[in-house]
């Protein structure tokens, strides 16, 4: 049985702008989180590794990528 992704938004994206969706479901199985534009779901998809999307979502919460001088 081939596992399908289910894709996720942030609750954190509900103002309906630029948002992607992540598919965390297959991390486990393919060691891989798909990630894709919310408004093009049939286009692009990125498959980034689960070390890789753990290290980029810790480096957000710590404030890593805020902007220099930002109000």
């Amino acid at each position: 049985m081939t596992e399908h992704p289910q894709w996720f938004t942030s609750s954190y994206s509900s103002n309906g702008g630029n948002c992607i969706e992540v598919a965390v479901n297959l991390a486990a199985a393919r060691g891989v989180i798909p990630v894709r534009d919310s408004k093009s779901v049939d286009g692009p998809v990125v498959d980034v590794r689960t070390a890789a999307f753990s290290a980029f979502v810790a480096g957000v919460q710590a404030g890593t990528f805020d902007a220099v001088g930002k109000p």
